[in-house]
């Protein structure tokens, strides 16, 4: 038997004054889209921005549905339009915030296993780096320079 390690490096910025200004402006419309779930249920709202390399900004929230499984994600909202709107464009980079209507999250607050499987797909499909920067409802935002180093071992169309 042998151990297999896997790890990822994650950068961690105290607040979101540290990030680029174009960033700052992504997880603004990030914070915009939050504001605009529909969460009636988990009262757990999320929001996504993400860039793509027209120049384009998508956004997304979480839906959810009183049939749960019928709801989705912010991440996804955004990412499964942007590719029915713009198949031929890369995704360069996503912003996402989220957090409870019932407390602030200080901390940052990755993408679901769900979302990140989605995301990983979309970043092999157009065979560049997905930049990710993700935070609570305030404080800290994290930063992956991609979906994959998040998600080290990824199920892919290998497996199948």
């Amino acid at each position: 038997m042998k151990q297999l390690k896997i790890s990822c490096n994650i950068d961690v910025f105290e607040t979101l004054d540290e990030l680029p200004k174009d960033v700052q402006s992504l997880m603004n419309k990030a914070h915009n889209a939050r504001s605009k779930a529909y969460a009636p249920y988990s009262k757990f709202l999320v929001g996504a921005a993400l860039e793509l390399s027209n120049g384009e900004i998508i956004t997304g929230n979480n839906q959810e549905n009183a049939a749960y499984p019928s709801g989705l994600c912010a991440e996804r909202t955004a990412i499964f339009y942007a590719h029915a709107q713009f198949p031929e464009e890369a995704i360069l980079r996503m912003a996402i915030a989220a957090g409870s209507e019932h407390k602030e999250a200080e901390t940052p607050i990755p993408p679901c296993g769900g979302c990140r499987q989605a995301l990983v797909e979309y970043e092999q499909l157009q065979k560049k780096q997905i930049e990710l920067y993700f935070m609570g409802t305030k404080g800290q935002v994290a930063h992956s320079n991609s979906v994959e180093n998040i998600l080290p071992w990824i199920f892919d169309k290998k497996a199948l």
